[in-house]
């Protein structure tokens, strides 16, 4: 992969997310989650000068389930991370692989003119990514 064609990560993410209000309610996510069977829920911005933010399953699953909280009693701002960490639509993906890498991370947003395209992970990464140039 290192001379050739490059392969940027709007090549190889995925459009399966769901974007949601953080007043929505735990169980309110679950359900688009369950509906558009996706893992990962966005949290949109407020106004302008806001960011966006993440929701994983596993977020849920430790900050709701394991502690036997309502999830209709608990709102997404309380459990999403904020900012999200995104990268580039354009970025190489060996790059994108470097960041999670760096980072700790194995998802992120990919942002082009400040919204939301779609979603990479290591697994696009790999699998779209690496296979595209052989």
């Amino acid at each position: 992969m290192s001379q050739g064609k490059v392969v940027r990560n709007s090549d190889v993410m995925t459009n399966k997310y769901v974007m949601v209000d953080g007043l929505h309610t735990v169980a309110d996510a679950v359900k688009h989650a369950i509906e558009q069977d996706v893992k990962v829920l966005f949290v949109n911005k407020r106004h302008d000068n806001d960011e966006y933010g993440i929701v994983l399953m596993s977020d849920i699953a430790k900050q709701v389930l394991a502690k036997d909280k309502a999830p209709e009693r608990v709102n997404i701002y309380e459990i999403m991370l904020k900012p999200v960490f995104s990268v580039n639509a354009e970025m190489d993906v060996r790059y994108c692989a470097r960041l999670f890498e760096r980072f700790g991370i194995s998802k992120a947003p990919v942002i082009k003119n400040g919204e939301i395209l779609g979603l990479v992970s290591y697994q696009d990464l790999v699998l779209k990514g690496m296979m595209a140039v052989l």
